[in-house]
């Protein structure tokens, strides 16, 4: 990246600290997902048109909760989508299938999202050819899925969208699952200890056997190789509910197979941070540059 453009990258996060209600559009509750499912998505658009009349980037954010919980409106998911939206994204933040037994259909759902966007082009401004994917936690985990099958026949919805594709330009993993087979447990500081930790994939991918083929299947390193998407992981060492070496696993895997990558460890912080959030606390570290940038290098 040029230093020009960098500083344009560091403006535009300042910039987006002072988010207001008219630099930003949100829809609510739009649906995407075949007739009579409940799951809809949020979002939210840049205010003005793009200069030049030229179409938007565009980010699909998918929300955590242990694949059994969470929506879309959480207060991460604003955080994000009203930042991204303030420097020119087009973002949808998405509902998807929980629970018992969601596998694949949750993860066919988020591909559904990118295909919304895709055959929605026109009407929201979006560059179909300049779509991201994103999720912190269980949506970390389903983002990076989304990126590395994209075209695998099995996991791939049939319907409502078809003909059109599910890949993404590039991926944010906040501290996703990235192997379900070596999640750990941690201490109450973060520290990963020797225990595997299934956690609530068991219920979900409908086994408890760690040898089960679907786990491996639904772990996103099984998926890494030469060609997927660039990909940011942010990971924070204090993480008590996925440990921190998920994200150096992963981010070891990206580097055997030659795919550009970002690993970002953020000390001191733990599960569930936004861009400048940790809950109700401020992180000591803005990531908004961090992910603007990153962004900027792969969809802007």
């Amino acid at each position: 990246m040029s230093p020009l453009l960098r500083l344009v990258c560091i403006f535009l996060s300042a910039a987006c600290l002072r988010v207001t209600a008219a630099e930003v559009r949100i829809e609510t509750d739009v649906p995407f997902l075949e007739a009579g499912r409940a799951e809809k998505l949020d979002l939210y658009l840049p205010a003005a048109a793009p200069a030049g009349g030229k179409p938007a980037p565009a980010l699909v954010w998918i929300h955590g909760g242990g694949w059994t919980g969470g929506t879309k409106n959480e207060n991460r998911a604003k955080e994000i989508g009203t930042t991204l939206a303030a420097a020119g994204y087009v973002v949808a933040s998405i509902d998807y299938r929980l629970g018992a037994g969601a596998w694949p259909q949750n993860l066919r759902d988020c591909k559904n999202a990118v295909r919304f966007l895709r055959a929605q082009a026109a009407k929201y401004g979006v560059d179909p050819r300049r779509i991201a994917v994103g999720g912190g936690s269980a949506g970390g985990h389903l983002a990076l899925m989304v990126a590395y099958t994209a075209g695998q026949a099995d996991l791939e919805p049939s319907a409502p969208y078809p003909g059109v594709g599910s890949e993404v330009a590039c991926v944010l993993n906040f501290y996703g699952i990235t192997n379900i087979l070596t999640r750990r447990e941690t201490d109450k500081s973060g520290q990963p200890l020797a225990t595997a930790k299934l956690g609530g994939a068991g219920a979900v991918f409908g086994t408890a056997d760690i040898a089960d083929p679907v786990l491996k299947l639904g772990s996103p390193v099984t998926h890494v190789r030469p060609g997927v998407p660039p990909t940011l992981i942010l990971h924070g060492r204090a993480d008590a509910t996925v440990d921190y070496l998920q994200a150096e696993e992963l981010a070891a895997m990206l580097a055997r197979h030659g795919v550009p990558h970002e690993l970002h460890l953020i000390d001191q912080v733990g599960h569930t941070f936004a861009l400048r959030n940790w809950g109700k606390k401020k992180m000591a570290r803005d990531l908004t540059p961090v992910v603007l940038d990153f962004l900027a290098r792969h969809v802007r």
